[in-house]
């Protein structure tokens, strides 16, 4: 809230210092009283606001905060948000890393859904169940509170941090100054300081200062993790913006189960896009238990578009990834390290009226023996978004061997009321005894859930 501005926050911070602590303690008892029935452990959430901006305020002022003092200042950095009051959708599916409570031929499940409330800014939220023999889908029930996780940022490295802002075309003269008065490992609060220092004592041109601080905490705000408590039921945990970069929402998270076959923990990985309003960054999550997650940004060239899918297991000792880079075409990439993708090639061009306008990937592939099995959307007349599938070849994924001609799934008249109308839409399925499990949205809206046959979806095929 009220962003990264450090002037601003020190004179926010000042403002309320100025009340005195009598008025502090009764402002602070109102508003726990008052909010405390709708968040569970209320002061916990004002003092990890507090620390969210405390970098700003020099350490011998900080030093001498009450704690009274930093709870009130934690809660005026504090603002409610509706997650999901304006649309629920773009679902994805994964296994849960729990299978201890299902029955024979059941499986749990985790799945993300992009949440849509006041100003157009997206979330990431949970909803968890179990799927039955023949397909069907049972919700676990919802908890009654949305908890924020704590945000931690690593040590940076200097020279890693350096080379990260050459890249992004970002090193000039301020952010050189900045890093030369910084220890060879630092975290954010000591760039926060600097940079604070910086604003009130100008060594640069105000514009070129101004827009050096924005590139440099875009970087620091784009490697952190989120931890939740594990007691805290799955419905409950929100992954928030909580950076410039994503001030804009987070939009289309793609979770997929990643095997490395080394017989260790599993990992799931996630790619979305971060928005700010003007520009994306493309963006990946890990996880191995849904309780902490470490997020990082995607570098290189091939990586600057959105609608990232990350294959389950690595091909030819090469991580695989499914993308859109020029807004019509299916493509595939390959890269050794899991955070940098430089080159992609074409896989899919629009064939039919449905997909004319534009393709793209539905998610993660899903390996079967006939091949890899690919959900995509296809762009056609009136803008409307359909739902199709390709094969890919097991082991060399660039060359399709199979598609449908018509859509899995279409927009119908059902379709045509919702916040984006005449689409349906999916970020991933995944496959369970017999059938293809499909959860999809409607209209941008609201979600719904589709199973069939898979080998039928196959077997309708026309192959190459």
């Amino acid at each position: 809230m009220y962003g990264s501005d450090p002037v601003r926050i020190k004179s926010i911070v000042q403002r309320i210092l100025d009340l005195g602590k009598e008025d502090i303690s009764a402002l602070l008892e109102k508003v726990t009283q008052d909010f405390s029935d709708r968040h569970k452990d209320i002061r916990d959430i004002f003092n990890n606001h507090y620390k969210q901006i405390r970098g700003f305020i020099a350490p011998g002022d900080r030093n001498k905060f009450t704690e009274k003092q930093r709870l009130i200042i934690g809660a005026f950095f504090t603002m409610e948000y509706a997650i999901e009051s304006a649309a629920l959708f773009n679902p994805s599916i994964v296994p849960h890393p729990d299978q201890s409570k299902t029955k024979e031929d059941e499986l749990h499940f985790i799945m993300s859904l992009r949440a849509v409330g006041e100003g157009h800014i997206s979330s990431i939220v949970f909803r968890s169940g179990m799927i039955n023999a023949e397909g069907e889908l049972r919700f676990e029930p919802t908890g009654s509170h949305v908890k924020a996780p704590t945000i931690e940022n690593p040590v940076y490295r200097k020279r890693l941090f350096y080379n990260k802002l050459v890249e992004m075309s970002a090193c000039d003269d301020v952010a050189k100054y900045i890093l030369s008065r910084m220890p060879q490992k630092f975290i954010y609060d000591e760039l926060k300081e600097q940079i604070t220092d910086l604003s009130e004592h100008p060594q640069f041109a105000p514009e070129r200062q101004i827009s050096c601080f924005k590139h440099m905490r875009h970087l620091a705000d784009s490697d952190y993790q989120l931890n939740f408590e594990p007691d805290h039921h799955f419905s409950e945990r929100v992954i928030f913006p909580v950076s410039d970069e994503s001030s804009g929402g987070l939009e289309d998270a793609r979770f997929v189960k990643f095997d490395y076959r080394d017989g260790g923990e599993d990992v799931y990985f996630a790619t979305y896009t971060a928005y700010d309003g003007k520009a994306i960054m493309p963006q990946i999550i890990e996880t191995v238990d849904f309780n902490e997650f470490r997020i990082n940004p995607l570098y290189g060239d091939a990586v600057k578009n959105k609608g990232m899918a990350l294959f389950p297991r690595k091909i030819g000792g090469r991580y695989a990834m499914l993308s859109r880079q020029d807004g019509e075409n299916n493509h595939i990439m390959y890269s050794e390290r899991l955070h940098h993708w430089n080159h992609s090639e074409i896989i899919q061009k629009p064939q039919e009226d449905w997909e004319m306008v534009q393709l793209g990937n539905c998610g993660s592939p899903m390996e079967t023996p006939e091949g890899w099995l690919v959900l995509t959307h296809g762009v056609g007349i009136m803008r409307t978004y359909s739902i199709g599938a390709i094969l890919l070849d097991l082991e060399n994924p660039s060359k399709m061997i199979g598609r449908l001609k018509e859509p899995l799934l279409k927009p119908d008249k059902k379709t045509t009321i919702g916040y984006v109308p005449n689409v349906v839409y999916t970020c991933g399925a995944l496959i369970h005894n017999e059938y293809l499990v499909i959860p999809y949205a409607i209209s941008d809206f609201q979600p719904a859930i589709a199973s069939v046959k898979f080998d039928e979806v196959i077997n309708a095929m026309e192959r190459y």
